[in-house]
């Protein structure tokens, strides 16, 4: 008889999160444990297609509720955890930085201590194949000049709540793997686009706003790069590192394909110019316009992502030119999907389906 194995994925129903619980669905045998608050920027909606599937099991569950999180352990006694539960917005956090605290440094915290528990209570065998994936960003390591790359041995230099609570996070995390042996390992990824990406982030709020005819605002001079990873790509990399990555170790995944965030903005609208044109004939990009910048506004990211293209063989699949065609054409396809998460009937019907977090 065939033991089918189960893996926890927290924040399951973000962008991210929910991107990779539809690979592990659609292409592994793993049965996932989907643990996910469903905060303002979780959607059930993103995993259609595959939220009733009999390996797919959610449960909205706080990651800073212990007693909640040593239940699930208990009781589904998975074989590791992809931890991506996080809040993630940059401005947000500049705005609140009280809930980046509480969600990524104490919610890090306490479900490292119930991974610990149950860790240790495993039968020898089981202990050392258990492993706790820790899912964070390249935003820990700072700001880039004209040149050079973040890799695994970067220093640590975070310039905004946000991504000082990430760093808090992987500090936490790398802690506990020095200290009582959790066989921990640790990813930092570029920036992520793709479907199902909640649109307060660069490109679907610059698509939505588009095609709404509002104005398109762009921090100072549009100069700031990132490197942009296609969310699909991301997934494919969580899984492999889960699955075969080495313990104790970090893996950089980056998409190698840098942009200004003027040169993105100038690239949805030529592609909306195409692929869904104005009313009346004009150009989008005549609503950009230009802003304050944001406080701290680092200049560039940019990642080396040679140790995971040698270690385990990835690379991504998709180019910026390929992926942000895709995303576009996603945005177009599911005015439902955004209408949605724009409005309060989603949150209202989750309430009345799965209650309040526990």
């Amino acid at each position: 008889m065939t033991i089918i194995k189960t893996v926890f994925v927290t924040g399951g129903a973000g962008f991210i999160g929910s991107a990779l619980v539809r690979l592990l669905i659609a292409e592994s045998g793993w049965q996932v444990v989907n643990i996910d608050k469903l905060t303002y920027a979780g959607n059930l909606e993103s995993l259609a297609g595959i939220v009733d599937h009999p390996r797919h099991i959610f449960k909205r569950t706080d990651i800073n509720d212990r007693a909640a999180l040593d239940q699930l352990f208990a009781e589904y006694r998975p074989a590791g955890v992809i931890h991506l539960a996080a809040e993630s917005h940059v401005d947000r956090s500049i705005a609140s930085p009280s809930d980046f605290i509480q969600t990524n440094v104490v919610g890090t915290y306490t479900l490292l201590e119930a991974a610990r528990g149950y860790w240790q209570a495993l039968p020898e065998s089981d202990k050392a194949s258990f492993r706790f994936h820790h899912v964070s960003t390249d935003e820990v390591f700072g700001s880039l000049g004209a040149t050079g790359y973040f890799a695994e041995a970067t220093a640590y230099q975070p310039n905004s709540p946000y991504a000082a609570s990430k760093a808090s996070s992987d500090h936490l995390v790398r802690a506990w793997r020095h200290t009582y042996g959790l066989p921990a390992l640790i990813t930092n990824c570029s920036n992520n686009y793709g479907p199902c990406q909640f649109p307060e982030k660069l490109i679907p709020l610059m698509i939505l706003r588009a095609l709404e005819g509002k104005p398109l605002p762009i921090y100072g001079n549009g100069g700031n790069v990132r490197d942009w990873l296609y969310v699909d790509d991301h997934a494919r990399a969580l899984k492999l590192v889960f699955e075969r990555g080495t313990t104790g170790e970090t893996y950089c995944i980056g998409g190698h394909n840098e942009r200004t965030n003027l040169e993105v903005v100038d690239v949805l609208c030529a592609q909306l110019d195409e692929l869904r044109p104005r009313a009346d004939g004009r150009p989008y990009r005549e609503q950009k316009t230009f802003v304050t910048d944001r406080p701290g506004h680092d200049q560039r990211y940019a990642i080396d992502a040679a140790s995971i293209q040698r270690e385990l063989g990835w690379t991504p699949q998709e180019t910026f030119e390929t992926g942000i065609r895709k995303t576009i054409a996603w945005y177009l396809a599911n005015p439902e999907w955004v209408a949605h998460v724009q409005s309060g009937e989603y949150r209202r019907w989750i309430d009345q389906h799965y209650g309040k977090a526990s």
